[in-house]
């Protein structure tokens, strides 16, 4: 359980730090354990780190500001390992080196200040720079997965929904979707070519029936008609002689 002098120190540092809030830091903490308080360090613009978001944990001794605070980091940043505590001389790692005028304030921005460094310490790791900005962009994808950290920092969910809401519309302007109503028309030399087409196939059924129709019967009486006189006409010439 957390001393008196403790809890008071962290809520005057928490009040400090609403009222005149710390470049590229955020802080504050949990509302169930006032020795554990959630940051965000903003990657400083002209660095691998810009335009990302880095999420971590500080947790106080109840003997803090006498004893100093363990600190790790939460999302990938390629400069400090996850879920491991970082060695600083403002962290547990060198409690000889701790000074109890250190405050939130202090320790957020010296580690932001470590972050941007290249030395190596206990929970750092060795990465390109590109390797470190891919990093910096999927960040904040990364954090919004948390839950205490969608419950710590609303604001920061509010700013990837926001993002990726812009994202969408730039896709659809450079593939937009063909309007509705153009859909729906059809094919005006489709259905030109498709017209002349069935013309075409009526024309021939038409010539295919007359071929079929029978020989009209009364050319037929006719033909053998006229084929009797004809036959008949030598034996008339043979009767007259």
């Amino acid at each position: 359980m957390a001393e008196k002098a403790c809890v008071k120190r962290l809520q005057k540092e928490y009040r400090a730090l609403c009222k005149e809030p710390v470049s590229h830091v955020v802080a504050r903490p949990s509302p169930n354990d006032i020795l554990e308080w959630h940051y965000v360090l903003e990657g400083s613009e002209g660095t691998p780190f810009a335009g990302g978001y880095y999420y971590g944990k500080i947790k106080f001794p109840p003997e803090y500001p006498y004893k100093p605070p363990g600190i790790t980091m939460i999302t990938p940043s390629g400069r400090f390992m996850t879920q491991k505590k970082i060695c600083l001389s403002m962290s547990d790692f060198h409690p000889e080196s701790w000074n109890p005028m250190w405050s939130v304030s202090s320790i957020l921005t010296g580690l932001l200040s470590f972050m941007m460094e290249t030395s190596p310490t206990t929970g750092s790791v060795n990465s390109t720079p590109a390797e470190k900005q891919s990093l910096a962009k999927a960040s904040l994808a990364f954090n919004c997965k948390n839950a205490a950290f969608r419950t710590m920092f609303p604001e920061y969910v509010e700013k990837y929904n926001q993002q990726r809401l812009a994202e969408q519309q730039v896709l659809k302007q450079v593939s937009p979707d063909p309007p509705k109503e153009e859909k729906s028309k059809p094919n005006v030399k489709k259905v030109h070519h498709l017209e002349k087409d069935m013309k075409t196939v009526d024309t021939l059924k038409d010539m295919r029936r007359n071929r079929k129709q029978p020989f009209p019967t009364w050319m037929m009486l006719l033909l053998v008609s006229i084929f009797g006189i004809v036959m008949a006409l030598p034996l008339l010439q043979l009767s007259y002689m």
